[in-house]
């Protein structure tokens, strides 16, 4: 018979260092939190990672599964993996202190599904082994998300994919709330169902892609986030600089974080200096952040990857995006760049502070541990906030004050635990994460 009482195996980041053994639940958060489902990441392929994610989940608690997905959906703005934590959830019916993963399945996928376009991605991610019938709770959850969605939602995602949605009502039997949502539902039924004008059909419509853009513009048809997106694409098409100056001039910038303004500046330089209005208009309102605060941005090779093969976006875009932020609401504020050494950013503001970041020195290796050790012996400060994918070459020491580590990938093995307070994934919440943690 084996041994069990053997010592346990030190594990590694893809760069070297000796990794933290944490476990399942946490496992699963940092796989989770930054996952664009199935994307390729620098290390890994997104296989690997749905893999495990899907082998961890048996290990962890049916309520922290659901807790953790709807967390994904609604702070992480994340849309694919969490219907992935409830597919998976649907299959497991041992019960865990009273309670199986599957009980969940309904109250969890109702919640989580916030567009009608989740209700059919659900079932291709439901189905992607083969197709079987739907579990009892999954009918019920899809019944549940089928009537939150209005002509309007239902119009703008009603595509001629291989699920429909009305196949998603076939197979759930949703009951609707009233007459008027009844009659939509039979339009939606009959293919009767009018498309909406939004950008994306307007554009599929085969007119004019430069008046088109214009018009859009002019009817104040653009959300904020379509405006960014699509900045390249007006460029392309030489929509009138002027309505785009107005969009950007005009359009609403709360919630929105920096690093979307950069990496629309990327694809549109010669407006960077109304994009950087917009930037700095959405951080007029933020509360202010308290003491000494140190702020380290990796610029590895790695972080110089974009999230997936469909994203714009580089990893190290959301480093950069968070020092612009802290750089404004922050009382004290020292940057740091760190790779193959430790760099100290010049104190400028919007789009100067992000060059400085990205030209401070070579993508090379993830030298975490010398960076940290570098701050601790020179500087005192409040707290540290290290943005990184934690694949450092080197062992990482405890930070002297409130150490934060804020992890943008989804790789197995990380270094930012013990007296690190570990942070998995990014958006807004992150600040008001920190701020609640502080107070």
């Amino acid at each position: 018979m084996a041994r069990l009482n053997v010592p346990r195996q030190p594990i590694y980041t893809h760069e070297g260092a000796t990794a933290k053994h944490i476990n399942p639940e946490q496992q699963l958060r940092r796989s989770v939190m930054a996952c664009l489902l199935w994307e390729k990441q620098f290390y890994e392929d997104g296989e690997e990672i749905a893999d495990r994610i899907s082998f961890l989940i048996p290990h962890v608690a049916p309520q922290k599964v659901a807790d953790m997905a709807v967390e994904a959906r609604e702070k992480m703005k994340l849309r694919h993996v969490p219907l992935l934590l409830v597919r998976e959830m649907a299959a497991l019916n041992t019960p865990i202190n009273g309670v199986a993963h599957r009980d969940l399945v309904a109250s969890t996928l109702a919640r989580v599904i916030q567009r009608p376009d989740e209700l059919t991605e659900f079932l291709a991610i439901y189905w992607k082994d083969g197709k079987c019938s739907l579990s009892a709770q999954v009918k019920r959850g899809l019944a549940q998300a089928f009537p939150k969605f209005d002509a309007y939602q239902l119009a703008k995602y009603n595509r001629p994919n291989q699920i429909k949605l009305r196949d998603v009502l076939f197979l759930c039997h949703a009951k609707p709330n009233d007459k008027e949502q009844e009659a939509i539902w039979k339009k939606l039924v009959d293919n009767e169902i009018e498309p909406p004008d939004t950008w994306e059909v307007a554009l599929s419509t085969g007119k004019d892609k430069k008046e088109t853009w214009e018009r859009l513009i002019k009817e104040n048809r653009l959300g904020a986030m379509a405006l960014l997106r699509n900045l390249r694409n007006m460029k392309e098409t030489n929509v009138d600089e002027g309505l785009i100056f107005q969009a950007l001039d005009t359009m609403k910038t709360q919630r929105i974080l920096p690093f979307r303004f950069i990496a629309a500046a990327r694809y549109a330089p010669q407006w960077e200096s109304i994009i950087e209005k917009a930037m700095m208009r959405c951080l007029e309102a933020q509360e202010k952040l308290s003491g000494k605060t140190i702020l380290m941005v990796d610029v590895s090779g790695s972080m110089d990857a974009r999230l997936s093969d469909r994203s714009e976006m580089l990893r190290m875009d959301a480093g950069m995006g968070l020092a612009v932020l802290l750089r404004e609401i922050g009382e004290h504020v020292e940057i740091f760049s760190f790779s193959g050494k430790v760099v100290q950013i010049p104190d400028r503001h919007g789009f100067g502070l992000r060059d400085a970041i990205f030209n401070s020195q070579p993508f090379d290796g993830t030298y975490l541990g010398n960076a940290v050790q570098a701050v601790n012996n020179e500087r005192e400060y409040d707290r540290l906030i290290v943005i990184t994918d934690e694949q450092s070459h080197d062992r990482v020491p405890d930070p002297k004050g409130q150490g934060y580590v804020i992890n943008v990938a989804s790789y197995e093995n990380g270094v930012g635990y013990g007296k690190w307070l570990h942070i998995d994934g990014w958006s807004e919440a992150i600040i008001d994460y920190i701020r609640e943690i502080e107070q």
